[in-house]
């Protein structure tokens, strides 16, 4: 695809790798037909391919519209079309190139302002949504019974094995997941625990993916820096690696080095965290798993989009689960996006419970005993309407009882 990029960009931090994508596409429609709401909506406009044409024209000088900006908030950044894509265009780096251009153009309805604010200003910190969480309990038979699905039970406190190995990891806390669902970073380590792995715990905090995807640039970078820092002293202690449970974390993490490349007191730490950082599926698999004890069950597996497209690591939990004795029910079009995606499933509702809804169906059609998934925004997503529990696979690990 040929592009002319307006000069006025020249000094944007992602225009260069968003012109090598341009350059790479060839039209072809591969990515549509991998698209979750291309094929919900059958507009070219709500697919990748059409989106594509709408950032050219924003990177190539042509004012933002409202249209505009809503074709490109409605995509899920699930990177399906990058697995599909026969050219290796990377689509997520054009689609952040022109969110952020669109957003410096145009000024959002108030409404959109005020959720985006309240977003960015609670869910990152564990303090601010653990008590707002305990307030919701309290009400929730005063609330409406679509709020009352969206209501969280009180995690149960957690055990966490004290540091007994010569082998140590860190472990990425989170923010939501600390505060709605700590049980999976606490199994997480008794697992490791159990391979001769001691875990250190560190600070809660954002991974920066939030901000990221909210076109805040500024905000996410700073909470990269203080996760850099955070970590910084373990690892050059030793620490083998960052252990990390909720897959669109590690989607972001592994993209440091990328994000901080320019920064000439970062790049080189944050190349070296993005090394460090491993999904928990990749840090099980190297390890002898006959030291684990699990009962069998039937499930069905849930990929969230950025463990299979985004990191990307497809197949990798369905192997290490099928070689301890787990049935995996087969699950139709599991390449695509449960509707979570971060923050969309509270932006853009209703497409995201019309995605829901397929997944669930796929993944109840062969009436699994639960579902498993790897990433902690599908698991509240599909948890809220699934007619069985749902539960992050290495809790299925985490002893004969789980």
């Amino acid at each position: 695809m040929q592009t002319q990029i307006d000069p006025s960009l020249a000094g944007h931090p992602d225009i260069a790798s968003a012109q090598a994508a341009l350059q790479r596409c060839v039209h072809c429609g591969f990515c549509n037909a991998a698209c979750p709401t291309y094929r919900l909506q059958g507009d070219e406009l709500d697919g990748p391919r059409g989106r594509i044409y709408l950032i050219k024209q924003l990177l190539e000088g042509q004012a933002a519209t409202a249209s505009t900006q809503h074709h490109l908030d409605r995509c899920l950044s699930c990177r399906a079309c990058e697995s599909a894509c026969p050219s290796g265009v990377e689509y997520g780096r054009l689609l952040d190139a022109g969110r952020a251009v669109a957003a410096g153009q145009l000024r959002r309805p108030w409404r959109q302002r005020w959720l985006r604010r309240a977003l960015l200003t609670i869910l990152p910190y564990p303090r601010r949504l653990a008590p707002l969480a305990a307030l919701a309990r309290l009400a929730k038979p005063l609330l409406p019974a679509v709020l009352q699905a969206k209501v969280p039970a009180k995690p149960a406190p957690e055990t966490w094995p004290p540091l007994r190995h010569r082998r140590r990891m860190l472990m990425l806390q989170g923010c939501v997941q600390p505060a709605l669902a700590p049980g999976i970073n606490a199994a997480a380590a008794r697992v490791l625990d159990r391979l001769g792995i001691s875990v250190i715990q560190g600070q809660s905090g954002c991974c920066g993916a939030l901000a990221h995807h909210l076109d805040q640039r500024d905000t996410a970078l700073d909470a990269i820096r203080r996760r850099i820092d955070a970590w910084w002293p373990a690892l050059q202690a030793g620490a083998e690696a960052i252990v990390i449970t909720a897959s669109g974390c590690g989607t972001m993490v592994k993209d440091y080095a990328y994000l901080l490349r320019d920064d000439p007191d970062y790049a080189d730490k944050a190349a070296r965290v993005s090394a460090a950082a491993k999904d928990i599926a990749e840090i099980v698999q190297a390890e002898d798993t006959a030291k684990l004890a699990a009962t069998p069950r039937k499930i069905a597996f849930q990929a969230p989009c950025s463990l299979q497209h985004g990191q990307p690591l497809a197949g990798v939990v369905e192997s290490l689960l099928a070689g301890l004795g787990f049935e995996l029910a087969p699950v139709a079009d599991a390449g695509l996006c449960c509707g979570s995606a971060g923050s969309y499933s509270l932006l853009q509702p209703e497409l995201s419970n019309r995605l829901r809804q397929a997944k669930l169906l796929a993944l109840q059609a062969e009436q699994p005993e639960l579902i498993a998934t790897a990433n902690i925004g599908c698991l509240l997503h599909l948890r809220e309407t699934g007619q069985v529990p749902v539960l992050h696979w290495i809790e299925l690990l985490d002893g004969p009882n789980r």
